[in-house]
């Protein structure tokens, strides 16, 4: 046992970072108490400060599907490492990582290397507001794409209203850019694009949500959308930072069928190092500079690493044939039927909604389908829960608006060791 404490790591944190740390629900603001510190990780285990091992499904927010410390990874990394971390120029590992995402993701031919989503999201909106010369665009509460001014939007009073700051320091006339719509509610998409579709650059909108916890799409609700963006002029722009090669080897548009005319990637797409991606057909990508009009840019991006990494998982995700995503799915049914069985053995009501090894639990009666839904779940329940599994060896996210996930480095053993852990809590 290491002579260090989480609660000393997180003391000194606090003198140095607000709140003690660099991205805020790493604070464990919703479930109080001490973050951990990690220290290491391997396959689908997390080691903290104290040596203190955990049963990860958090997965560092979605990348590591095929678990932490993956040797081909690391090897990836390492290799590129012998020639230098950062060029500021074209590199030949750029070519290869964006040919396969254009291999693998339906209607993609060209993309755009970032070095986060957040900066994906804002680019493409900036590049469907240039293409359209239109101001406008809807989103869905409960959805996140990054932290750019127009996304840190709430929703107004009525079913689809201009939105407002969500955050000090977001303007106003650009909140007043953004409506928000609850998620599945195509009626009040409908009826604002019929009131305002014209002046519409963009409806963006995580295609399976991972924000609240994790949503899936109404039956025709994303069809709809897609029929809406050709009638109107506007652009849909699918933000599967998260999906993106997790539910599908071609993301949830692949999954669902479903033909956005932008897509932003990241997580999995930088095979957990930095990394965010635009992406779409040729035609709208060379709006970008520096053959067109729209200026984007960035020191960082196509960080050798970071393509690296990406290059070794997405070519290991594509080789596979699809058994990785029907062994993930397997690994997630287990899982479902594991977690239900035990809470339903402490008679706890609660939701669960999954896609392959993407999964979110509720602790309310459901369905969830939407922001408001989900956030019925009982907070201090969740809360009880998400203590109770880290004291048994568990971890999950420190939210219950966050999806978890599955990795390919979950054994059956594992998974069934996480159920034990939910059997032993008293709740």
């Amino acid at each position: 046992m290491s002579d260090i404490r989480n609660e000393d790591l997180f003391e000194v944190a606090r003198q140095f970072f607000p709140g003690g740390v660099n991205s805020p629900v790493r604070a464990f603001g919703s479930v109080g108490g001490t973050p951990r510190f990690i220290q290491s990780a391997a396959g689908c285990r997390i080691t903290d400060a104290e040596g203190s091992e955990y049963i990860d499904f958090v997965g560092s927010w979605g990348p590591m599907i095929l678990g932490h410390a993956h040797p081909g990874i690391l090897e990836a990394i390492s290799q590129a490492l012998q020639d230098g971390t950062s060029f500021g120029a074209p590199t030949e590992r750029e070519n290869q990582l964006a040919s396969l995402i254009v291999q693998m993701m339906p209607g993609v031919e060209m993309v755009r290397l970032t070095s986060s989503g957040t900066e994906a999201t804002m680019s493409a909106l900036r590049l469907a507001r240039g293409i359209t010369e239109r101001d406008l665009c809807i989103k869905f509460e409960g959805c996140y794409h990054g932290h750019a001014d127009s996304f840190l939007v709430a929703a107004g009073s009525g079913a689809a209203t201009h939105g407002h700051p969500s955050s000090p320091g977001v303007p106003s006339a650009t909140a007043d850019l953004t409506c928000v719509v609850p998620y599945n509610d195509l009626e009040s998409v409908t009826d604002f694009m019929g009131e305002k579709g014209d002046q519409v650059a963009a409806i963006i909108v995580e295609p399976i949500a991972g924000n609240m916890g994790c949503v899936l799409p109404a039956a025709g609700f994303l069809e709809g959308l897609r029929e809406l963006c050709t009638q109107h002029g506007a652009m849909l722009i699918f933000d599967e930072v998260m999906t993106g090669f997790r539910v599908h080897p071609g993301g949830a548009q692949g999954l669902l069928g479903i033909d956005p005319d932008l897509t932003t990637l990241g997580k999995i797409v930088g095979g957990g190092m930095p990394m965010g991606v635009v992406c779409g057909p040729r035609s709208a990508m060379e709006q970008f500079s520096p053959i067109g009009p729209i200026y984007q840019a960035g020191t960082l991006s196509g960080n050798p690493l970071s393509v690296a990494a990406g290059i070794a998982l997405l070519t290991e995700l594509n080789n596979s044939s699809g058994e990785i995503y029907r062994d993930l799915e397997a690994k997630g049914q287990r899982l479902e039927e594991g977690w239900k069985q035990a809470l339903e053995g402490h008679g706890i009501t609660h939701c669960w909604n999954r896609v392959g090894s993407m999964f979110g639990l509720f602790f309310t009666e459901g369905p969830v389908t939407d922001f408001a839904q989900a956030a019925t779940s009982d907070q201090e329940l969740f809360r009880r829960f998400f203590h109770g599994l880290l004291r048994e060896g568990v971890a999950i996210a420190p939210s219950p608006f966050e999806a978890g996930f599955l990795s390919m480095a979950h054994s059956d053993a594992d998974i069934d060791q996480s159920t034990v852990a939910i059997e032993a809590l008293s709740l």
